[in-house]
């Protein structure tokens, strides 16, 4: 057995996690499992104290501190959960804590660090700027800093996990472990203990599309800083993987598994239906990650655990989630279609859909030939049923197009269907992304600037830490290289989607 891995095993079996933590359940799925054809089972990390698996790693990093380190103080960085974690396990032994929370932090994750007794420090847009003022403090105040994930005492702390789980299943076989990834602390401990003793067990992590650093670092056998990442499952955006964890996986990981915001959000759907508990949504990935394997590999009768890593959830952000379950789930699709503005059209097209049930429904009279409709409808078949909807409409002599995959559409458009805007010129379209805090969408638009016109604009909160803008603006040719200078002057996150098939469709002019 190679040294390292004694080391991690010693280490997770000597944790003191327990002081704080609870040796959470392993729990049936009944519901989850039989629609799949497999035995699922959810490990209950969001019944921890602070509703997330981090008060294990981080406790255990405070708890193998000396006295003379401890009466120091310690330091972190984190946007909630860790913050938690840290706060919590400095109350227990008795020591001040410094916690630096981005100032977008959800009010509810700082109260709640509040409330533990942390002394809170709101800074930066993000975690990074938050990360990058905490080594400075600590620097000047000698506190030790507690790392959110790149730690052996961390990772060690959250390998416990593991060892409850294996120990619970009482040599009863497991094939895989699905493990929700950001830094890696979390799949670095699981998969250094299991691996030890149980060979065999898959252990498999679990990231978004958006959020990929694990994924795309063990792909190009180092590690990867990502330009940017998604703020949806803001308890994995992480843009850099942990050193000592990137060694770890690439040595115990069998793979990582991509999945999209809708399958995530179909994930905390089906945590809800079989617990009645609500999942944050990093806390969901390791079920999304479940449904895209066997999908994937269609297999049957084998014993699958989900870790259920977190549970706090910002109560506005349930709209959005309940808005994109279905989607996710393949129950619902999204059509935009084009019918004749003429007498009987609308009920013709309506009778088409049957008795299916009809979620949403956007009507805009477009002009004297044609209106332009959004709608969304129910399915009971899938993908099968989606495909040959959208051939019955197109063959009645409707105009159709299967937006369900378009994240423009969905985000944005859907809400604003009004038809071509006639006449206008020089039209570019852009969505942006800008740290969500009051304010924050007057300095956007105060940023943008007068020099150019805004042709259109569209902006919904969905409860998330990032705003999400879609903007037209009219760019004359002569002034473009001027205008894509000033973007990338603002340092908002943006993506040209002048070529997006619903803005050709519905708002080009």
């Amino acid at each position: 057995m190679p040294l390292i891995q004694e080391n991690y095993v010693d280490r997770i079996l000597k944790s003191k996690v327990y002081d704080v933590a609870i040796e959470t359940s392993l729990e049936a799925a009944p519901r989850l499992s039989k629609r799949l054809n497999n035995h699922i089972l959810f490990k209950r990390e969001d019944l921890q104290p602070v509703f997330s698996f981090k008060i294990r790693g981080a406790y255990n990093k405070i708890a193998q501190l000396s006295a003379i380190s401890a009466q120091r103080g310690v330091i972190c960085a984190s946007a909630g959960n860790h913050a938690q974690g840290v706060a919590l396990a400095a109350r227990t032994r008795g020591i001040p804590a410094l916690i630096v929370m981005p100032l977008t932090s959800p009010d509810i994750k700082v109260q709640a660090v509040a409330d533990l007794g942390g002394e809170i420090i709101l800074h930066g847009d993000d975690y990074d700027h938050a990360y990058d003022h905490a080594t400075e403090l600590g620097r000047q105040r000698n506190l030790v800093f507690v790392h959110p994930f790149d730690d052996p005492d961390v990772i060690a702390g959250q390998g416990t996990i593991a060892m409850e789980i294996l120990r619970q299943r009482h040599g009863e076989v497991i094939d895989a472990i699905f493990v929700p990834v950001g830094g890696g602390g979390l799949i670095a401990g699981i998969a250094a203990y299991a691996k030890s003793l149980y060979p065999r067990i898959e252990i498999i992590g679990v990231q978004p599309e958006d959020s990929c650093g694990m994924y795309e670092s063990l792909r190009a056998g180092k590690r990867l800083t990502l330009e940017k990442v998604g703020m949806f499952a803001d308890g994995v955006a992480v843009r850099r993987v942990g050193e000592e964890t990137f060694r770890l996986a690439r040595q115990y990981v069998d793979e990582i598994v991509l999945v999209t915001t809708d399958q995530i959000c179909a994930a905390i759907q089906d945590i809800f239906q079989d617990t009645r508990s609500i999942a944050e949504p990093a806390g969901a990935l390791a079920v999304a990650g479940i449904k895209k394997y066997v999908a994937r590999e269609n297999c049957t009768d084998r014993t699958l655990i989900a870790l259920n890593c977190g549970a706090n959830m910002n109560f506005d952000r349930l709209r959005y989630v309940a808005e994109r379950a279905d989607i996710g789930a393949q129950r619902e699709v999204l059509f935009a279609v084009q019918m004749p503005e003429a007498p009987g059209s609308f009920l013709r097209f309506c009778e088409l859909l049957g008795k299916r049930s009809v979620t949403e429904f956007n009507y805009r009279y477009s002009d004297v030939k044609a209106a332009q409709v959004f709608v969304s409808l129910s399915l009971s078949q899938g993908k099968s049923e989606r495909e040959a909807l959208l051939a019955l409409i197109s063959a009645a002599g409707f105009t159709a197009h299967d937006m369900t995959d378009n994240e423009m559409a969905k985000l944005h458009v859907r809400y604003m269907v009004g038809g071509h805007a006639r006449g206008l010129a020089d039209e570019r379209l852009y969505r942006f992304e800008f740290p969500e805090r009051p304010g924050a969408l007057l300095k956007f638009l105060q940023a943008v600037g007068t020099q150019w016109n805004v042709s259109l604009f569209h902006y919904r909160n969905h409860g998330s830490d990032h705003g999400r803008v879609l903007a037209g603006i009219q760019v004359p040719a002569e002034t473009a290289t001027d205008f894509l200078l000033h973007l990338n002057e603002l340092q908002y996150a943006f993506t040209e989607e002048t070529g997006n098939e619903a803005y050709k469709l519905f708002l080009a002019g």
